[in-house]
């Protein structure tokens, strides 16, 4: 494979991606039923590391709360912070599912992201969580 050299723009590091701005919010029906909560993100950037070049997909976030729920608009700014990062689709996908597991300690969480087209191909990751306790 041919060595393309460093990324044509600046790229901030996955560690620009801060946790703290995610917010829960206690779920008040524990304990009484169980819900499934799907959510989507069709505008989802960040930056090839190895070129800088934006890529684009849709993150879909899915689980079922044990005892707290994401306030979606502290998923939003968190989400946003990837949007100068350079990572793999692989890496991005396990580090919003082990962020998210980490804040909401849910009973099973599902991270999906669909990546647009690059070069004639598309790809898409699925990572998992189960709170096996």
């Amino acid at each position: 494979m041919e060595d393309i050299g460093p990324p044509t723009h600046p790229v901030a590091s996955s560690g620009h991606v801060k946790t703290d701005v995610l917010e829960v919010i206690d779920y008040e029906y524990t304990g009484r039923r169980d819900i499934d909560i799907d959510i989507e993100q069709p505008e989802y950037t960040s930056v090839c590391p190895r070129t800088g070049l934006p890529d684009f997909g849709r993150i879909i976030i899915r689980y079922q709360p044990k005892n707290k729920i994401i306030e979606l608009k502290s998923l939003k700014f968190y989400l946003l912070q990837y949007r100068n990062v350079g990572i793999f689709y692989e890496h991005v996908v396990n580090r919003i599912l082990e962020d998210l597991a980490g804040v909401l300690d849910p009973k099973w969480m599902e991270v999906t992201g669909e990546f647009s087209a690059r070069g004639g191909i598309t790809t898409t990751v699925k990572a998992k969580y189960e709170d096996n306790r």
